[in-house]
């Protein structure tokens, strides 16, 4: 059977409960795969939350990519109830561009059954990667 419906299904949920932060930056989850334990955005940040005409604000950058990570979190396992950051690194690479669609990108790289190590990248629309970010995030599961 394949994986397509239920991917299908992970991200009309995960938009479905979309944040005010998210909505704002113009963000939307495009893809959720459980195998590689990612969840992919597409943002095209407006120019309200730029500064030097289109470059996004660093802050905006940083929650884009923590949003991908916690999303790759709820997105792969359904008992994770809520996320919170106990640290967050984030290594700007080059310039990003408001009003440029941009992929974001988060990755589970080890989860225990209280922490989660992420990782995410946000790369521009010919591929480059504009930024990097590593997180360690502590879990609250379902009673």
């Amino acid at each position: 059977m394949s994986h397509a419906p239920e991917q299908h299904d992970i991200v009309a949920r995960l938009n479905s409960h979309q944040l005010t932060f998210i909505k704002l930056l113009a963000g939307k989850v495009v893809a959720a795969d459980v195998d590689a334990r990612s969840c992919t955005f597409n943002f095209c940040v407006p120019l309200d939350f730029c500064h030097s005409g289109n470059v996004v604000q660093g802050g905006f950058v940083s929650a884009m990519l923590d949003a991908a990570m916690s999303h790759a979190v709820f997105a792969c396992d359904p008992t994770v109830e809520r996320l919170s950051s106990l640290e967050i690194t984030t290594r700007y690479e080059s310039v990003t561009r408001g009003e440029s669609s941009l992929t974001v990108t988060g990755w589970i790289r080890r989860m225990t059954k209280t922490i989660a190590f992420l990782e995410a990248d946000i790369k521009s629309e010919s591929g480059e990667i504009l930024a990097i970010a590593h997180s360690v995030a502590k879990i609250g599961r379902k009673a």
